[in-house]
């Protein structure tokens, strides 16, 4: 089946848009549309949608959220990994609760299919501001990796957010990034704006 046919849920009331527009070494690539399951996962996309406004201030009250920050980490037909505005690197997490790291909300949805947004963690209650967005079925993160929203589907803004995803996911990688060698790539994948649609 064509990933493009795959039911997407429709945002319930409520429930947020937001966005991230890239670039990729310095060149625009586009704009990423996110639906985040508010209603399932309250918690956990709230913190995610904070970092997306940078209404949230850390410690020396200063905002803290993805605008500037990378896609550190780059698996083709795996996933695009995110959302360490600390480093940089897939070493920093922090979240809006106490910025400290929060318990697993639910493992109610699955990694079924592409363009799905779950937390990236080091183990159980471990979740912060860090990020992936599938690039296939995943089952295997199932209950361990909390979904918490989708990337908009053709029909809600022409293919542009999944068209990005696509290319981030077949940009260049080498060295390390995240656990790996040869996922971090090559030229910078930069979230340049980000907020609520």
């Amino acid at each position: 089946m064509a990933t493009s046919k795959i039911p997407v849920p429709r945002p319930g009331e409520g429930e947020p848009i937001v966005f991230f527009d890239v670039q990729l070494g310095g060149e625009p690539l586009g704009r990423i549309k996110m639906h985040l399951f508010a209603n399932a996962v309250p918690r956990t996309a709230e913190n995610f949608r904070q970092f997306c406004t940078g209404e949230h201030r850390g410690p020396a009250g200063k905002p803290m959220g993805y605008k500037g920050s990378k896609f550190h980490r780059v698996i083709k037909n795996f996933m695009i990994q995110g959302g360490d505005f600390l480093h940089s690197d897939g070493t920093g997490s922090t979240s809006i609760y106490n910025n400290a790291a929060f318990a697993d909300e639910s493992f109610a949805i699955k990694h079924t299919r592409p363009y799905l947004l779950s937390m990236a963690n080091s183990g159980p209650n471990t979740n912060g501001c860090q990020f992936f967005i599938t690039c296939a079925a995943t089952p295997w993160l199932d209950n361990k990796h909390v979904v918490f929203g989708q990337v908009l589907g053709e029909e809600d803004d022409g293919g542009e957010s999944i068209r990005v995803v696509r290319m981030i996911e077949n940009t260049r990688t080498a060295g390390p990034g995240g656990r790996g060698a040869g996922e971090r790539p090559v030229l910078d994948v930069r979230i340049v704006e980000c907020g609520e649609m």
